[in-house]
């Protein structure tokens, strides 16, 4: 198989147009057709429906854009690896993480900037739920998720403990309380994330326990979002602390402990068990560690 011809394949997959693809890589589009067919004759495969005018993958031509893609991130990994025999800080890293999860690895990330100015850092935004398959794949190299991803190809350290905080406008009737039950909720409009997550499960899980109605009136795309609709008083949220710890110093927000409700949110960094890392991901990697072993000593003198 001409890995020449499986790139070409890939544009034009990508791109859904033998044109653009052509465009994309500096060829004729008669080129770009010839490429896609001669990989077609070696695979004995048909990898595009030619039937309409738009480009349309055959179920053989998905499997093997899916090692296109594996086959990038491999060649990507050798020239990482070529780059790092010549100079042992250069390289690339890229760790999957979704809006709230990127929160927790900020202060690695300075560390590391810092030891590593010439390491290119990507952090690639995507789905929690996607990030474990998209690094045992090798498309990512580490990811960071709010759950524990029960694979034995995975490797999971945890890297903060975190909670939901039951959040509440300095305006609200629950403002100057120290705590409220589940019962006193019934009543208030809430604000939630249209993302799901295993925590937002575990809150409707027990309103529906209690028998108590939880009233979704709005959801968000982004948590800034719904932290902003809060400030002004137009519902209550439960959001991950990390997320409005600044406002609570602020008291642009109140938290408020809800009795009957306490989740320990735990933020672990995933990596492949059975693959070597980069040196710039081994690098990251320690650079969690030795954080964790100072936290760990702080709290033990204390």
């Amino acid at each position: 198989m001409d890995l020449h011809s499986l790139r070409i394949f890939r544009t034009v997959a990508e791109e859904r147009s033998f044109s653009r693809a052509a465009g994309k890589v500096f060829r004729t589009q008669p080129a770009v057709s010839l490429a896609v067919r001669k990989l077609e004759d070696d695979l004995h495969e048909r990898l595009i429906d030619r039937s309409g005018k738009d480009v349309v993958l055959t179920d053989a031509g998905r499997l093997v854009l899916d090692y296109a893609h594996r086959f990038e991130s491999l060649e990507q990994d050798l020239s990482n690896l070529l780059n790092e025999l010549k100079d042992v800080s250069a390289g690339r890293l890229s760790i999957g993480a979704n809006e709230t999860t990127t929160l927790y690895l900020l202060q690695h990330i300075v560390r590391y900037r810092h030891l590593y100015p010439k390491v290119h850092v990507e952090i690639r935004r995507c789905l929690s739920s996607q990030i474990p398959a998209q690094v045992i794949a090798g498309h990512l190299e580490l990811g960071v998720i709010s759950f524990d991803p029960m694979d034995d190809r995975l490797t999971a350290t945890v890297i903060y403990s975190d909670h939901l905080a039951f959040v509440v406008s300095p305006q609200h009737r629950f403002a100057q309380r120290t705590s409220v039950s589940v019962t006193e909720l019934g009543m208030e409009n809430f604000i939630a994330h249209n993302v799901r997550s295993p925590y937002r499960e575990v809150v409707l899980k027990e309103f529906a326990q209690r028998k108590v109605p939880i009233n979704i009136e709005l959801e968000m795309p982004t948590v800034e979002s719904i932290r902003k609709l809060v400030q002004r008083n137009e519902g209550v949220a439960f959001l991950p602390r990390m997320c409005v710890e600044q406002e609570l110093q602020q008291r642009t927000l109140c938290e408020v402990k809800v009795e009957e409700l306490s989740f320990e949110r735990n933020i672990r960094l995933i990596y492949p068990s059975r693959r070597q890392l980069s040196h710039a991901a081994g690098a990251f990697l320690e650079i969690v560690h030795s954080r964790q072993g100072s936290i760990s000593e702080s709290s033990e003198a204390g």
